[in-house]
């Protein structure tokens, strides 16, 4: 067989791969186990106040990548812009996010659902002190699914100590 043959033959095995797989029913759809809809109540398009009501920004959060990813897509309104990429780990059984924005910040937190909340935790070195310190994050349902408390906190002391940083309600857009 020539080459050219070789390499349409073995495309046509490739592409038939799957689909006997699937027609057998032994592969289940990408990130279709229930721990990847923990994160689900956080997706749509929300208006951000603080404690006060004083408004910080929109958020859209989308499912991206078949359902695998949440994406969050931030807009302060300080200016600030930033997106965060969110996934459960099977393997790990644990959510993780990594967090970028337009300050040059990254954020690598992970955690998973405790209490009813998705917690995740993650360290970071200050730039300019050199020093470490945990961040943490919460995330919750807010009395209706139209309304979900987003609380961040940071800790220098290894977590013995809590300065709270953001505390937003986010507000479903209709």
């Amino acid at each position: 067989m020539s080459r050219t043959g070789w390499i349409v033959a073995l495309g046509c095995v490739a592409a038939l791969v799957p689909r006997a797989g699937q027609a057998l029913g032994t592969l289940p759809a990408p990130c279709s186990a229930p721990e990847y809809r923990q994160f689900d109540f956080w997706v749509g398009d929300w208006t951000v106040v603080d404690t006060s009501g004083t408004p910080a920004g929109t958020n859209r959060v989308t499912h991206e990548f078949g359902g695998c990813v949440v994406q969050e897509h931030w807009a302060g309104t300080d200016g600030s812009r930033g997106t965060s990429l969110n996934t459960y780990d099977a393997s790990t059984k644990r959510w993780h996010q990594t967090w970028v924005d337009n300050n040059g910040a990254i954020l690598l937190l992970e955690g998973g659902v405790a209490d009813g909340k998705m917690v995740l935790m993650g360290e970071t070195v200050g730039a300019r002190t050199g020093k470490a310190y945990l961040n943490r994050i919460t995330w919750q349902r807010e009395g209706s699914p139209n309304k979900v408390r987003q609380v961040w906190d940071m800790s220098t002391d290894g977590g013995a100590t809590w300065k709270n940083l953001f505390n937003g309600l986010y507000s479903r857009q209709r």
